[in-house]
């Protein structure tokens, strides 16, 4: 087959829904209803055991993980606290602030030179280098290496110089310092995740890291929320939010009934089919090619995001900061994600029909009898070097499978040779066939041995 034609069966088969042995296989009310109450419960976990910060009780139980994460990944660093003090959460983040320190952590305004507003209980969300995710990473190794602290005010991007500090990155080469940068990223991480030492220390819970790729919220300045007798701005509202306590702590808590909606329509898909429509198990893998699946978890997904968001408004009671706080976040990412996903399949084959028509329209109406020979001569090399291609590819295919098939032959001849004189005899003459020079030849099991282990 050749290359282009691989492509076109991928292209072909991708997106479509998967082809069933059972022709009563669709989605149905069943499949719906079960949808409909898998939200139901999952937002219904939300509201009750996720609910705010500070508050709910999934989020207690996902500080308490995090916790745990802190104190046993200070342990394998080295941290060694004083008998009685293993459980010290504060002793355990004050080993990684004292170990992992970065030139990106400015805690106030003040810190800043009064650059932009900040303040202790929300630098980790102004500051890029600490948001937990693949562009927390990006920017904390180009700060290390460039002396500069990258920050979000304003919807702006904004970076202090901070060459008079006394952090150096660590490392003789690149590729050392670049090591370095990313010990120093993960363990200051590890220092904040979790609140800083001094408000753990005091009792209270501190303020952590912002959930992946929240900081990017700031760059929304847009509309006016009500907050209290003020408005404010998106960007504005996301900063406050984070400062009562929406941070990735709370952000695992938010997660679990995302994760039970997910298990609880996976496991209703695969059961179904089964145990009803007698499917082997092999053939009741959830896919996401399947419409029935995609369109269950939408349904209950859209289920789960619609009870917390009535639940918000109503107990937000105006407020945008307090509407916020309740809102799952994950699911409404979850959402958004399976409502884009099935629309681009919806609207896939449009563009290719449409795109398919601005081609023959451009073929026919603005290309010259000149440029179309052009365009056919260059698809005429293109194929040609294809079936060349495709020759090469064939020649040297059998010539690996001869090769194999001869080194098999030998193999097994090698084998029985040990055994029998007869074999070697057949041996001897398999070789002959094949026209193998006579001193490679083993005539006996001495030459077996040779062959094997060496010696004369």
């Amino acid at each position: 087959m050749s290359t282009l034609a691989l492509t076109n069966v991928i292209n072909e088969y991708q997106y479509d829904d998967i082809a069933q042995r059972v022709e009563d296989i669709s989605f149905d009310r069943y499949d719906a209803m079960f949808a409909g109450m898998s939200g139901l419960m999952a937002g219904l976990i939300d509201v009750f055991f996720v609910g705010v910060p500070d508050t709910g009780a999934l989020t207690k139980i996902a500080d308490n993980v995090v916790d745990d994460l802190v104190k046993k990944a200070a342990k394998l660093s080295g941290w060694n606290p004083k008998p009685g003090q293993e459980n010290n959460i504060a002793s355990a983040i004050g080993y990684f602030e004292r170990n992992f320190k970065v030139n990106y952590d400015h805690r106030s305004s003040v810190d800043v030179n009064g650059a932009f507003k900040m303040a202790t209980i929300n630098h980790h969300i102004k500051s890029l280098g600490h948001s937990p995710d693949p562009i927390g990473l990006f920017f904390s190794i180009l700060d290390q290496f460039t002396n500069t602290a990258t920050y979000v005010a304003d919807g702006k991007l904004i970076r202090i110089d901070t060459t008079d500090s006394d952090f150096r990155l660590e490392g003789s080469n690149f590729i050392a310092k670049l090591f370095s940068g990313f010990v120093n990223w993960l363990g200051h991480i590890l220092s904040d995740i979790a609140g800083s030492s001094g408000s753990r220390g005091n009792g209270g819970r501190g303020s952590g890291l912002p959930i992946p790729f929240m900081n990017l919220f700031q760059f929304i300045n847009v509309g006016q929320f009500q907050v209290g007798k003020h408005l404010n701005d998106f960007a504005t509202v996301m900063v406050k939010v984070f400062q009562e306590g929406y941070d990735f702590r709370h952000g695992l808590a938010m997660a679990v009934p995302v994760l039970f909606n997910e298990l609880m329509i996976r496991a209703f898909y695969v059961i179904r089919r089964h145990f009803q429509y007698k499917l082997p198990w092999s053939e009741c893998l959830p896919s996401m090619k399947d419409k029935t699946l995609r369109w269950m978890l939408l349904i209950s997904t859209g289920t789960m995001c619609l009870v917390d968001g009535a639940d918000a408004v109503i107990r937000g009671g105006g407020n945008a900061v307090l509407i916020f706080l309740r809102m799952n976040l994950i699911a409404w990412i979850r959402l958004i994600y399976l409502v884009l996903k099935e629309l681009y399949i919806f609207v896939k084959p449009i563009l290719k029909a449409l795109w398919k028509h601005v081609k023959s329209w451009i073929t026919d109406r603005v290309l010259t009898a000149f440029e179309k020979k052009q365009i056919a001569a260059f698809y005429n090399r293109i194929n040609n070097h294809q079936v060349k291609l495709d020759e090469e590819f064939k020649l040297f295919y059998d010539e690996l499978l001869e090769e194999h098939k001869l080194n098999m032959l030998y193999i097994q001849a090698v084998s029985e040779a040990q055994n029998s004189t007869d074999s070697i005899n057949k041996s001897v003459l398999l070789a002959k066939h094949y026209q193998v020079d006579e001193k490679s030849i083993m005539h006996n099991a001495d030459d077996v041995r040779k062959k094997l282990f060496g010696g004369e």
